[in-house]
């Protein structure tokens, strides 16, 4: 049995990185990512519900855990699908229940943004 072995393929939310914000001027492209990033972050029940799923145990959380959060259910619908089209959760459908998650790559490329560049 011969094994091949693979090369790993970059999620597309790594595509959302940029350099430190200190290191240089964003591109334009650069800046309109990052933008629809913070502009979905932007609103106080978004930024929740990503605390919510990125906090939550196992990496992952259904959406039968994290919808109190003071909306309705058609509204926590709206809000998920908007941090989705952001490029800033994932979801899978198992059954009836639909499980959110926060890729590592998107955690990794906010937090890059927003450090300092290292000094060379």
């Amino acid at each position: 049995m011969t094994t091949k072995v693979l090369p790993l393929l970059e999620p597309e939310a790594v595509a959302v990185c940029c350099p430190p914000l200190s290191e240089r001027p964003l591109t334009a492209e650069e800046a309109e990512r990052t933008a629809v990033m913070f502009k979905a972050l932007g609103d106080p029940v978004r930024l929740r519900l990503f605390s919510l799923v990125a906090s939550h145990e196992g990496g992952e959380a259904c959406v039968c855990d994290i919808s109190d959060v003071g909306v309705s259910q058609p509204t926590v619908s709206h809000h998920l699908k908007k941090l989705r089209e952001a490029g800033l959760l994932a979801s899978e459908r198992r059954g009836t229940w639909v499980y959110y998650r926060v890729e590592p790559a998107v955690l990794a490329a906010m937090g890059r943004l927003l450090t300092r560049a290292a000094s060379a």
